[in-house]
């Protein structure tokens, strides 16, 4: 006596659950440009690693007999893989099965999904492509009733944020629920083109009597593009970053864990990149222009300082007056900020308040070292700045500084005034900084107060304009950096060439810090 019939069984229902939606179907989300869920499971993690679980979860359909003559598969994938030989818990939306809809499926599948992630520390990959949500209209005649919204789920969504890595892959239009998936997370993608985030869609907007189209001729496409596509999101923070591919998404989310660790409290890996700690550049000597209004590429200091070829940019397209971005220092992980002056002269608004709070926030959680390069002449002023509320995100970055315990190491590369000036770093801790010869600050910048504070003198003198000039030369002399490094009031003015080679430095002492903290 074998168990053969059933592990027959057992094979058939696991080809059936291949099927997915049924080739139809399948058809037509390739159609649309668009992979499989199966397909991108694959395309995501190393080769030959998933174990999937739940497979042949779904809806069975059987003949007067009892005998089974059909399986409609759970809309949602999941199971255990590696990326780059580190374990992961890898899910996936099916919309070839109504539209990827919860509704449709067995939510069990997704909590333990969910759950697996924070009680074995592996890190989370959700490809969202659906609504994910509790159901349509015509489930509530179904029921017999209708009910308060509530995800009794949720808690493990947010337990996670805590615990693991979360990455979330927006792959197709998603509203409700499977928007909610995607904000939930440490790093978001958006496919241009092909995904779309709503609160709720177009057929709802327009249910609901909201203008929003610029054009009401559009079609259905456009308008899911108008309404929530990848140029709106990565714009206004919902999302970190669009691209162009799915493999594209699937390589950033590779590249993005690379540098995180698999849980909350350990390490991070430390890689061999090949780039000599004591490497200085010739180029960073004259990267900073000496007329206070010209502006330079921070990007290309990130390539000159941070080991060739390591620095990952997240959220380039909001909050863009601070750069973020993930890099290696001899190897080391590190979370960078830094000020981007080709960008409201890298002044913070509210949006780029707001990144670097996350920023900051993410670099905390995961025990990852902090390096600011500074060039910030304070908080964005004006009518529009104060109707943003810009200097209460402001003064939240601030807080979010002040409240980091992962050590932290600035270089001030030019301008740092005001209260934005002193967000820079913590100023009641050891101040791990640095300062260049271009380095320019102060309570305000000179240029804004010099002609309202000495008013009087230059009335009263014969020649104003000589006036007005003799006082710059005098400021100009009393402003110099030398002068304050005089006071200790910074610590070390350096070499521009230098900085690489003495933020490496930095690395190794804050993981040695790091590693005691354990």
């Amino acid at each position: 006596m074998t168990w053969a019939r059933e592990l027959e069984e057992l094979r058939r229902r696991e080809a059936l659950a291949e099927r997915m939606g049924g080739p139809d179907k399948v058809a037509r989300q390739h159609g649309r440009g668009k992979m499989d869920a199966r397909a991108r499971l694959a395309a995501l993690v190393d080769p030959g690693s998933f174990r999937e679980i739940g497979k042949i979860a779904g809806k069975g359909s059987y003949d007067e007999n009892g005998e089974l003559t059909g399986v409609l598969p759970a809309p949602f994938l999941f199971g255990k893989a590696t990326i780059d030989g580190r374990p992961v818990v890898a899910t996936a939306d099916d919309f070839t099965i109504r539209g990827g809809a919860a509704d449709a499926g067995i939510g069990r599948k997704m909590v333990q999904a969910e759950k697996m992630a924070h009680e074995l520390k592996m890190p989370l990959i959700r490809m969202i492509d659906g609504t994910g949500g509790g159901g349509s209209v015509k489930t509530l005649e179904m029921i017999g009733a209708t009910y308060i919204p509530a995800v009794h789920t949720w808690g493990d969504v947010v337990e996670n944020l805590d615990t693991v890595p979360v990455v979330a892959l927006a792959l197709g239009p998603t509203a409700g629920l499977g928007a909610a998936r995607i904000v939930a997370s440490h790093y978001s993608v958006m496919v241009r083109g092909l995904s779309q985030i709503f609160a709720a869609g177009p057929a709802v907007v327009d249910a609901l009597g909201e203008a929003w189209k610029d054009d009401a001729s559009q079609d259905h496409e456009a308008a899911k593009e108008a309404l929530g596509g990848s140029a709106i999101h990565t714009r206004n923070g919902v999302v970190d970053d669009e691209v162009a591919s799915e493999a594209e998404a699937f390589a950033r989310a590779r590249h993005f864990l690379s540098f995180m660790p698999e849980y909350v409290g350990q390490p991070a890996r430390r890689i061999d990149t090949g780039d000599p700690a004591d490497r200085r550049e010739e180029a960073l000597l004259s990267l900073v222009p000496r007329g206070e209004k010209q502006v330079y590429s921070m990007r290309r200091a990130l390539d000159l300082v941070f080991d060739s070829g390591t620095v990952f940019e997240i959220g380039r397209m909001w909050g863009r007056a601070c750069i973020t971005a993930l890099a290696r220092l001899d190897g080391w992980p590190v979370m960078v900020l830094a000020s981007d002056p080709s960008f409201l002269g890298g002044s913070w608004d509210a949006k780029t308040s707001e990144k670097v709070e996350r920023w900051v926030k993410l670099a905390d959680l995961f025990r990852l070292p902090i390096v600011h390069l500074v060039d910030n002449p304070g908080f964005m002023i004006g009518r529009e700045a104060e109707m943003a509320g810009t200097i209460r995100y402001g003064v939240q970055a601030m807080n979010a500084v002040y409240r980091a315990t992962v050590p932290l190491a600035s270089v001030v590369m030019r301008r740092a005034y005001g209260i934005a000036g002193s967000a820079m770093s913590n100023a009641d801790r050891y101040q791990y900084r640095y300062c260049w010869p271009s380095g320019d600050w102060g309570s305000l910048p000179i240029a804004g107060g010099l002609e309202v504070a000495y008013k009087s003198e230059i009335e009263a003198a014969e020649d104003p304009a000589a006036e007005l000039e003799a006082i710059r030369g005098r400021l100009a002399r009393v402003t110099s950096p030398f002068r304050s490094a005089e006071r200790f009031n910074v610590e070390d003015i350096v070499d521009p060439r230098d900085t690489r080679p003495l933020l490496c430095e930095f690395a190794g002492l804050a993981w040695r810090r790091l590693s005691a903290d354990r």
